[in-house]
């Protein structure tokens, strides 16, 4: 390989991806290519590839991104390298600096490698590139990986040249300008053209499984098959190509399959897969499309074990029973006719939660009612904002903002309201109350005429068992007198023009 072909193989992947956004217009940021830069070996021919590429096309914004792990105890010194390197090049470069949060039974090589594309698609929007150095051999390793799991034609798929990453509401292109390159020519490049790289001291560990088929494995396959790695990526890109077929197929019949509540975000239980439609599909679709379901979710897939566990339990379950798997921290479970995953997390509130909620509306009760008399303008529009801190939202999450919630509260003489509590220290939040207790519910769209259990209006409105102590309720003492973003109960409404409750529900998605 020379400096011909190594730019050739960048300008190959990134200027048909580039052209898409050759035109921004002024309000529209244009495409930039970030490379992944370690300093190794690798990279540091891509890096240096990258800088013959932005001195032809400079129209291109390209920058460098190293993540600082704090592992060895030459990182500080990895540091310098690149920012030297760096400037050799005129590329921009980005440190980032993690800390990596181990826990027991998991891979300080897998916790690594997530923290450290977390750190990078910081730098990464909407349409941009990420270039990676992975090579030739790195496929051979990979394959092998994937062999050693017992994975499906996804894994055994390896590397492709090109693949799109990032959310859906924010994509971006991952592409490997080397990957049909070996790592002896990456090698002699670098010797050829005296670039200085650095030699991380774990690589020579083989106590990790790459390390281990890269030292002692990959050398002894090559000893006999010469050729091993490009015929062993050949077979990657084969089966990729089949993969690709399946999750176009997979595509297609999945949006017919799934279920998103509809009605205010405290209503909704989230994306849910028909049980019915599933159950129709063949054996090996079955998994297929429930794989593809949590893909859709931006979900951890489970193991092939736990995989046919879900797909078991759910399709020979009674329509009431209590479904409930975990795996990963994934929970999968069962409302109707419709299968539900979700974060594990996404089922727990802070312990403190309706204490805190409540001393913050007594509060703000007791403060607007002092302030009253005083600037009837300000108590008009005073705003209570009650929200459950404990759920967050990312991209990768944007699925379950039906679990986030904010409620806003205000006081007001017009509309449909509820009349202030008499005393104060009444009031109160909680998220549980008996399926026995009545009430009267105030809907949009009609009246009711006679109290009703509470279970029966949870049913009524489709909301599933888990979701339903995710509900902030509202007590005057011991009545329920609302279902914040739901309802108020009739016999609590403010008559007339008397002061009163109004209550807004605000949507996170």
């Amino acid at each position: 390989m020379d400096k011909s072909h190594l730019v050739g193989h960048i300008r190959r992947l990134c200027l048909p991806h580039l052209a898409l956004h050759a035109n921004a217009t002024a309000t529209q940021r244009q495409a930039k290519i970030v490379l992944a830069y370690s300093g190794g070996v690798d990279s540091e021919v891509l890096a240096y590839g990258l800088s013959e590429f932005a001195k032809i096309f400079p129209q291109f914004a390209c920058v460098l991104v190293h993540v600082h792990h704090g592992i060895s105890r030459h990182a500080d010194k990895w540091v310098t390298h690149c920012q030297q390197k760096a400037a050799d090049y005129n590329l921009p470069i980005i440190i980032e600096r993690v800390k990596l949060d181990l826990k027991p039974r998991q891979s300080l090589e897998a916790v690594a490698r997530e923290a450290r594309y977390h750190a990078i698609e910081q730098h990464l929007g909407s349409g941009d590139i990420l270039l990676t150095a992975h090579h030739q051999d790195d496929q051979l390793e990979t394959l092998l990986l994937a062999l050693k799991r017992g994975q499906g034609p996804k894994g055994l798929a390896a590397m492709g040249e090109y693949q799109l990453a990032g959310s859906a509401a924010s994509p971006y292109y991952k592409l490997r300008p080397l990957l049909q390159v070996s790592r002896d020519e990456i090698v002699q490049f670098s010797a050829e053209h005296a670039l200085t790289h650095i030699e991380d001291e774990s690589n020579q560990d083989d106590s990790y499984d790459r390390n281990f088929l890269r030292l002692n494995i990959i050398p002894l396959l090559k000893s006999r098959w010469p050729s091993i790695a490009l015929t062993a990526s050949r077979s990657a890109e084969l089966i990729n190509e089949q993969q690709q077929l399946i999750e176009h197929e997979v595509s297609s019949r999945l949006p017919a399959m799934l279920k998103v509540s509809q009605g205010t975000n405290m209503a909704c239980n989230g994306t849910g897969l028909s049980l019915s439609l599933l159950a129709k599909a063949p054996l090996a679709w079955q998994a297929l499309l429930l794989r593809g379901y949590l893909t859709h979710l931006g979900l951890s897939l489970p193991s092939q074990v736990q995989l046919n566990q879900i797909l078991s339990q759910a399709l020979t379950a009674k329509e009431d029973a209590n479904l409930n798997i975990y795996y990963s921290g994934i929970v999968v479970k069962r409302f109707g006719q419709y299968l539900y995953a979700m974060p594990s997390e996404h089922l727990t509130l802070a312990d403190d939660l309706p204490l805190r909620l409540t001393e913050k509306l007594q509060g703000w009760l007791n403060a607007t009612n002092v302030n009253e008399e005083v600037n009837a303008e300000v108590q008009h529009n005073a705003v209570l904002a009650l929200s459950n801190p404990s759920c967050h939202i990312n991209a990768t999450h944007l699925l379950f903002t039906p679990f986030n919630w904010q409620v806003n509260l205000v006081k007001s003489h017009t509309g449909i309201r509820l009349k202030l509590p008499d005393n104060i220290h009444q009031i109160s939040i909680r998220f549980s109350a008996k399926g026995s207790t009545k009430c009267q519910p105030q809907f949009a769209d009609h009246f009711r005429q006679k109290p009703r259990e509470l279970k029966k209006l949870w049913q009524e409105l489709a909301i599933a068992p888990w979701r339903r102590e995710h509900i902030p309720l509202l007590f005057y003492g011991d009545e329920l007198v609302g279902a914040l973003g739901l309802w108020v109960d009739k016999r609590y409404l403010a008559q007339d023009n008397d002061q009163g409750l109004q209550i807004d529900i605000i949507t996170s998605g």
